[in-house]
């Protein structure tokens, strides 16, 4: 009977209905039995199997020794494979695979030994424990602080980086419930609400700041979803948190920060925000921050909650090597950390200070550009000696910047301001502040009923230092000036620069001795000797002054009255200062209305030219003619040229009045020759300004040539003002006239001190002994001994020496003797027209 045929019919129907793979081998290791389950298990039909070999159900890495491996087991009677329980991956027909629990039991029948696999079907429970091992590798393995609730939002998993960020174990928070560890600081009222969205089923997402487990605040990133069972009840919650501190740190502190740079808050609040941000992230941590004045010292911008104490030690320190951590950063322009075992000296230094308050280490940061400027220094001390290192640089990292576009974007309207307040060259105050200045000033001394006194300066002889030494060392005397005149005023008075040489003191509060003493002082530190050109200047100034409240009640008047107070003390002598009077008013008063009149004379030709003859001493015959202008005013008569010509120099009309000379008078000569008299040449005066103008000469040409005449048919008459402006420019103007043929004298020579050094300078033709050495030579040995030398001087430079004023016959008597030749005054004739000086040339060459 076979032996499946023995088999009780009951075991068989049995195996053939268990919901678990059986299959029975026989001694040969066939299989003789294969029931419905173990053909959904491997996907092969019992025919199939039934009398092949059992390997075809195992494993391809068993196949080649699994006979021996079952024979074995048989032949020891050492039992390896019965009742025992394994997991197994078979593969299927198909070629997939298939896991199962294999268990094996073992019986025998008719002395053959009969092996039962019973395998239970878990490739589901595999595939999901699979899972769950990937799931809680990446839970453990991942940045993310995960932790799950149950129903009663107690705590029943935490993985692997919830300990590293929040710094809790897994054992210590377990049954904990989540809101009062982790949200402890939170308003109740948003906890509630939370807790409500969620268990109305919503997955809810936000950012919040925590507190780890040593109370250090990070931000977080946080999701939140509820699990429901199949009833649709509240079951667990599954939280994942994503650490974004440097993110968020970088989006709340940019966005507060750069509201307040764009409000264009003060720099100091800006900073103390930067501090309070900090102090916000780490109670130990103690921020300052400074920048570094002009003169490269450290100066407080913020330092909230710490002690007004250690403020004051640090203040106004020099930036130096050891000079404390802050001051050390900002001189090696790098970061410095200084503790009791790193940078022992510079600690040792600030122990001192720091020691009462239990700080254990401080860092300083310097705040630079890029092209590595040190603007100023973010220094943070600590309690602890091992602060977060990661923490204090992200903050670092994210301020450091801020810090720099703040004082960056300070120092641009320092820049603004100081472009639009203050004077480029000097420093000092330009118009608009100095006269918003002066406003407060004035404001100041009528509310304390004051006296106030308004001071107008202005550099003697600016002009002729720029022209002789060269703009720089004017630039540099107006930067000494500016410098002594802020030294004097000190942070008492006000002062400023109003325009090129010209600068205005508003002195407060001192009465009238002490505001002379004031002046007197000033005077003298202002005329200190100056380097400048490779040469010693004097500086002088003239200052005019006029007083609240007796010269006016408001800026504008009493600045122009100190300025006319100004041109009044240059009258009297210049270094000198005037105060303001009602008689300088009238007289500025009617200087306008005489400009304005002066203006009208040039304009409608109201002036005119009187002549007065030259003659030759040794031959009687004429020498030539002077020109000199005369203006007779419809309503003040005739009004001397000493008045008008410098009128017109200061005014600028003098180059107007000077071109109509130059015109009158060759027309005039041009017309004399005409009428066929032997007038030799005529001689015009002009003014210094005049040889400021580099077309001079051709205008003179020009002039010449429409007249028909030539260069030698007139002279120029050179007043020691010119001497004295003889700059480089002007020495070549006078050369380039003297080459073109045109004659020149020096007027009034033996007045000025400086004639004698100007002689070998200036090509000249003529000498003209003042009259002043005239009218005493026959009475007076010093003119005589004068005007000997003045005719010595022109024989040895072979010049012609004209003496002007002769008036009486001992004067011209004197002068022949002494040798000169020509003669100029009211003894031949007085300035006349020029009908009557053509009469009188008639009448001279009949004789």
């Amino acid at each position: 009977m076979p032996q499946k045929d023995s088999l009780s019919k009951v075991f068989v129907q049995t195996l053939e209905q268990a919901i678990d793979a059986v299959v029975v081998i026989n001694a040969s290791n066939d299989i003789i039995l294969f029931n419905r389950a173990a053909e959904l298990l491997w996907g092969y039909s019992r025919d199939e199997v039934i009398g092949q070999n059992v390997k075809i159900l195992v494993p391809d890495d068993l196949k080649p020794h699994h006979d021996e491996y079952i024979n074995a087991n048989r032949t020891t009677g050492i039992d390896k494979i019965v009742g025992a329980n394994r997991d197994i991956q078979f593969p299927r027909k198909d070629g997939s695979t298939c896991w199962g629990t294999m268990s094996i039991s073992m019986f025998e029948l008719d002395n053959n030994q009969f092996y039962t696999a019973i395998i239970k079907d878990i490739t589901d429970l595999v595939k999901q424990r699979k899972r769950l091992e990937l799931l809680s590798m990446v839970t453990d393995k991942t940045d993310e602080a995960i932790f799950i609730t149950d129903e009663n939002e107690n705590i029943v998993y935490v993985n692997n980086g919830f300990e590293r960020k929040l710094g809790y174990p897994a054992e210590q928070v377990l049954g904990l419930q989540a809101s009062s560890l982790l949200l402890v600081h939170k308003d109740p009222g948003v906890i509630q609400a939370r807790e409500e969205s969620i268990r109305a089923g919503n997955a809810i997402s936000f950012d919040e700041i925590l507190h780890t487990r040593t109370n250090q605040q990070l931000w977080f990133s946080i999701t939140a979803n509820p699990v429901f069972d199949d009833n649709q009840k509240f079951q667990n919650l599954v939280v994942v948190m994503s650490e974004i501190t440097q993110t968020k740190l970088h989006e709340v502190i940019h966005t507060k920060l750069l509201e307040k740079i764009a409000r264009e808050e003060a720099l100091e609040v800006v900073m103390d925000s930067v501090c309070r941000e900090i102090r916000t992230i780490s109670g130990e941590l103690y921020p300052a921050i400074f920048n570094i004045s002009a003169q490269n010292t450290l100066q407080l911008l913020a330092a909230p909650d710490v002690p007004a104490e250690l403020i004051t030690v640090f203040q106004e320190v020099e930036v130096a090597e050891g000079n404390g951590c802050t001051a050390t950063a900002a001189f090696r322009a790098e970061q410095v950390t200084v503790s009791a075992q790193n940078e022992p000296e510079i600690w040792q230094f600030i122990n001192q200070q720091v020691a009462p308050y239990k700080l254990q280490r401080c860092s300083a940061y310097p705040i630079k550009s890029s092209q590595g400027k040190v603007y100023g220094v973010l220094t943070i001390a600590s309690e602890t000696a091992k602060p977060d290192i990661n923490l204090l640089n992200i903050i670092v990292d994210i301020l450091c910047p801020l810090c720099l576009l703040a004082m960056e974007r300070e120092d641009q309207k320092q820049n603004i301001r100081r472009l639009a307040y203050y004077d480029s060259l000097t420093g000092l105050p330009n118009r608009n502040l100095l006269l918003a200045n002066a406003d407060q000033a004035l404001n100041t001394a009528v509310s304390q009923n004051q006296q106030l006194a308004v001071l107008f300066f202005d550099v003697d002889n600016f002009k002729q230092i720029n022209d002789s030494f060269g703009h720089p060392a004017g630039d540099s005397v107006l930067v000494n000036v500016a410098a002594r005149l802020k030294k004097a005023c000190g942070n008492q008075h006000v002062c400023g620069r109003l325009s090129g040489d010209e600068f205005v003191a508003i002195v407060v509060g001192l009465n009238f001795d002490e505001l002379n003493h004031f002046v007197e002082e000033l005077k003298s530190h202002i005329s200190a000797p100056i380097e400048a050109a490779n040469a010693q200047l004097v500086i002088k100034t003239s200052i005019g002054i006029s007083l609240y409240p007796g010269d006016g009640h408001d800026v504008e008047t009493l600045l122009h009255r100190a300025d006319m107070a100004m041109y009044q003390a240059k009258l009297d002598g210049k270094g000198h200062f005037a105060f303001y009077s009602h008689e300088i008013n009238q007289l500025a008063q009617e200087k306008q209305a005489l400009e304005n009149a002066l203006r009208e004379a040039i304009e409608n030709h109201e002036l005119t030219l009187s002549y007065q003859p030259q003659v030759n001493l040794t031959t009687n015959t004429l020498y030539g003619v002077e020109a000199l202008c005369r203006w007779t005013h419809p309503k003040h008569g005739s009004i001397s040229p000493a008045k008008f010509i410098p009128l017109a120099e200061e005014t600028g009309l003098i180059h107007d009045l000077s071109q109509w000379v130059l015109k009158e008078a060759c027309e005039q000569l041009a017309h004399w020759r005409r009428q066929g008299l032997p007038i030799p040449a005529i001689s015009i005066n002009l003014s210094a300004m005049n040889f400021h103008d580099a077309q001079l000469k051709n205008l003179i040409i020009d002039i010449l040539n429409k007249n028909q005449l030539t260069p030698g048919d007139i002279t120029l008459e050179l007043t020691e003002g010119v001497l004295l402006d003889a700059t480089a420019g002007v020495v070549q103007q006078l050369e380039d006239i003297y080459n073109a043929g045109i004659g020149l004298s020096i007027d009034d020579f033996g007045t000025g001190y400086s004639s004698l050094s100007y002689l070998q300078r200036i090509p000249i033709k003529e000498l003209k002994l003042d009259r002043s050495f005239v009218t005493e030579i026959s009475r007076d040995k010093t003119s005589r001994t004068l005007s000997e030398a003045t005719i010595l001087i022109g024989r040895t430079l072979n010049l012609d020496v004209v003496a002007e004023g002769i008036e009486d016959e001992s004067q011209l008597q004197a002068l022949i003797e002494q040798g000169y030749n020509i003669g100029q005054g009211y003894f031949f004739s007085q300035p006349v027209t020029a009908e009557s000086l053509g009469n009188w040339v008639r009448q001279f060459v009949a004789q």
